[in-house]
């Protein structure tokens, strides 16, 4: 995307619009007595979401499976989900992939037979869908998308070192940002930097609590917050006319007018996961002493929006720039 200094390729975007889509490796005709049946529960649409989606279906058609699969987004419906998940449990499919945490735990709640995985999900245990992420138990596993939390308030001091005041901006409804919101709050003191919360309970009080933190924050930190993610753009309206940047949880936050982010590959979680079905629905692998698999902070990818660093007045410090050019060797 033009604008945006970045390193490898950018992960590709499903257009996952809430419509049924149903496609299959090998060209297995729907409905194929031979083809493993998958459904895919996606929480709502936005650009990291999508790519995991995207990164799950390359990775099933690279393993040369049979597989039919039904993607059904809830639009950022809780109730929506759950209707979805009732649906899949009663047709009774092979897997269950589940995007985001409030589409886990409507699936998880709904049967506890089928196979069930999970990812974009923070953190699967403190979210109550395993007995650990190490051990899950019973029949939920799959990848975690956490964030190098204390990297990216780094970042933000590397790229702001006079900002003091650090608006967090999540959705309180949300448990993965509960989650987050706590390592926030000790990186910050860790950083010595004062942190003020500002949460939304939905999508309509996002420009209004946006434009509240005007005159209170000097840069505003939002993490992987789905109601946040998939209305980016609307914060930014507000903070970069005002001048406060925005540093994000990954990288498709910076398509919606972030500043910079320090994070993980959506499009490689997603690899991650269709391996793990792979391994459940070809080689009879037990889901419940399947680990929780995690991405490491060396496959995290540093993204910075050059032209919002422009708008913005923020020069790029050299040592980013270094790490910047660096990857694209």
């Amino acid at each position: 995307m033009a604008g945006i200094l970045t390193a490898g390729a950018l992960a590709a975007c499903g257009n996952n619009s809430g419509e049924n889509q149903t496609q299959g490796s090998n060209s297995q005709a729907s409905g194929s007595e031979d083809a493993f049946q998958i459904g895919v529960i996606q929480f709502t649409e936005h650009a990291a979401l999508d790519a995991a989606y995207d990164g799950f279906v390359a990775g099933l058609d690279e393993s040369g499976i049979n597989y039919e699969i039904e993607l059904l987004n809830a639009q950022n419906d809780q109730s929506t989900c759950t209707t979805i998940a009732t649906n899949f449990v009663n047709d009774n499919k092979d897997l269950i992939l589940a995007i985001a945490t409030p589409a886990a735990q409507a699936v998880a709640s709904q049967t506890t037979e089928i196979p069930i995985l999970v990812t974009a999900v923070t953190d699967p245990a403190s979210a109550g869908l395993v007995d650990s992420n190490e051990a899950p138990g019973g029949n939920v596993s799959g990848t975690s998308d956490a964030t190098p939390v204390e990297a990216q308030i780094e970042l933000l001091q590397q790229l702001l070192p006079d900002a003091k005041n650090v608006g967090v901006l999540y959705c309180s409804a949300e448990q993965n940002s509960e989650f987050q919101l706590e390592q926030t709050r000790q990186a910050c003191e860790a950083a010595g930097l004062n942190l003020e919360e500002f949460s939304v309970s939905s999508t309509n009080e996002i420009q209004q609590v946006a434009s509240s933190m005007i005159g209170k924050v000097d840069v505003v930190y939002t993490f992987t917050d789905n109601t946040i993610s998939a209305n980016m753009p609307t914060v930014t309206m507000v903070t970069t006319e005002n001048g406060i940047p925005c540093i994000v949880g990954e990288e498709g936050m910076i398509e919606g007018g972030g500043l910079a982010t320090y994070g993980i590959n959506y499009e490689t979680l997603g690899r991650m996961t269709a391996d793990q079905a792979v391994r459940i629905l070809r080689d009879g692998e037990d889901i419940s002493a399947m680990p929780i698999e995690f991405m490491s902070e060396e496959d995290c990818e540093l993204k910075i929006n050059e032209e919002a660093a422009q708008q913005l007045g923020i020069d790029i410090p050299e040592e980013l720039q270094a790490q910047l050019d660096a990857q694209t060797e």
